[in-house]
């Protein structure tokens, strides 16, 4: 039986560990677990792009959240030697809002050792970027149909003087989603109704297709588009430097609920995503028309000691615990377009 120097292991290095502090089985495995929540936070990062666009609370303790909605106060004269004890018609009103988190949400991968050791390549940090691109399409998809249907909403506070304004759904005609024009005069419309309800112009922001964003950037016959590219940001050639229209800030995503149908509700979800988006084609918001409650943030485990030896290999799991609900209707603007 081959004899071994207990020494000598004792001072071999393992690679993915923090081989400075090595005391223990965890130990070896503690920057293995650094360097893949790195890699699935990047996933995460370079694939969400709603998270830090609209109203985002995390809590600690408790599965839900309360949000406060105000309505308009008014003003008035003031009576000389009257006491001034509020609003005489109880302005401004106040409702509440309860968004709930949802099941944890999770995305995992079997990782085999001797795939690991035989790849040429960083196989796990590659698949922990795949584990955080699915977490952040699932988290995106949830909060722009949150806000398309906080477009159909109306606002829950109704008391004098209000009511307050609702959502609104902007039609670009039959077949339109990909016609430049109709794309630039929706923003130009969904500017104005912005500003009729006296909605902050921080934070407008432009959800559309990749499709739809180079339909505007190759049907350059609509002049904001030639005034855009003639500046210093971007060019033709790159299809980059479109950056807004009417002041609204424009993004592409693959996660709209583009002419989907109908989505249907899914175990596990504890707030309504659910709804029919056969004609929905894009969404314009300004950030206080949905809010994210997140209870866990994305978050990469890693299995270690008797389990990987037992299974030789290791499962990486990436998780979250976030829910998404309406807050303001009056800045959520669906863009629709019929089908003929």
């Amino acid at each position: 039986m081959a004899h071994q120097n207990s020494a000598l292991l004792s001072s071999l290095t393992s690679p993915g560990a923090d081989n400075s502090v090595i005391t223990t089985t965890a130990d070896r495995r503690a920057l293995y677990l650094r360097l893949f929540s790195g890699e699935l936070f990047k996933g995460f990062q370079r694939n969400t792009i709603a998270r830090d666009l609209v109203t985002r609370r995390t809590i600690k303790n408790g599965k839900s959240l309360q949000f406060i909605y105000t309505g308009r106060t008014t003003s008035e004269y003031h009576t000389p030697g009257q006491s001034i004890l509020g609003n005489s018609d109880n302005a401004p009103p106040v409702a509440e809002k309860t968004i709930t988190v949802d099941d944890l949400l999770i995305s995992s991968a079997f990782v085999y050792e001797l795939d690991k050791t035989l790849s040429h390549y960083d196989l796990r940090g590659e698949i922990s970027k795949k584990i955080g691109h699915a977490l952040a399409e699932a988290y995106d998809k949830k909060i722009f149909r949150t806000i398309a249907l906080a477009a159909r909403a109306e606002h829950p506070i109704t008391a004098s003087p209000g009511p307050e304004p609702g959502g609104t759904q902007i039609k670009l005609g039959a077949n339109k989603e990909y016609d430049a024009q109709a794309l630039v005069d929706g923003f130009f419309e969904a500017a104005s109704v912005l500003d009729e309800k006296n909605v902050p112009k921080q934070g407008r922001t432009a959800v559309l297709s990749p499709r739809q964003y180079y339909a505007l950037v190759s049907q350059v016959s609509t002049n904001i588009l030639n005034r855009d590219y003639g500046n210093n940001k971007g060019n033709l050639q790159s299809g980059e430097g479109l950056y807004e229209i009417a002041g609204i800030q424009i993004r592409r995503s693959n996660n709209l609920p583009f002419l989907a149908g109908t989505v249907n509700s899914q175990s596990g979800e504890n707030n309504s995503y659910n709804g029919d988006f056969s004609t929905h084609c894009g969404l314009i918001y300004q950030r206080d028309a949905a809010g994210i409650v997140e209870a866990i943030g994305p978050q990469v485990q890693v299995t270690g000691g008797d389990v990987s030896v037992l299974y030789q290999g290791d499962v990486l799991v990436g998780r979250l615990a976030m829910g998404c609900g309406t807050l303001n209707p009056a800045g959520a603007i669906e863009l629709t377009s019929a089908r003929s």
